[in-house]
């Protein structure tokens, strides 16, 4: 499942959103908030990326969507990874092993 000539940063978020909706379908608000959290402050996506990340891995068929309430009562669309966004999700994880493991080859090069 090679994707070339993508943005790394766009592969890089698509495979955040994918991990953070494995225990379960989620609202964008929640999606963004437990990068956060999970990444100890130091992932930050604003709704200028995810949402339309969020549109992308739904046309892909890697997430569906459906509306629901929010905890407080508000209209929210849930998204819910597919068994294609899985699939796509345990390819990407072994392309970020892969790429950290260079990174640090050439990182501890002097």
């Amino acid at each position: 499942m090679n994707r070339p000539n993508i943005d790394l940063l766009q592969v890089t978020l698509d495979v955040l959103i994918l991990k953070t909706l494995v225990p379960g379908a989620m609202h964008g608000w929640g999606i963004a908030q437990r990068i956060q959290q999970v990444s100890q402050d130091v992932l930050r996506v604003n709704q200028g990326s995810l949402y339309p990340a969020l549109h992308r891995l739904e046309e892909e068929g890697w997430i569906s969507a459906e509306w629901g309430s929010s905890e407080n009562n508000r209209k929210a669309k849930f998204y819910r990874l597919t068994r294609t966004g899985q699939r796509q999700l345990e390819a990407e994880t072994e392309n970020w092993k892969r790429l950290a493991e260079a990174v640090g080859r050439v990182l501890q090069t002097t």
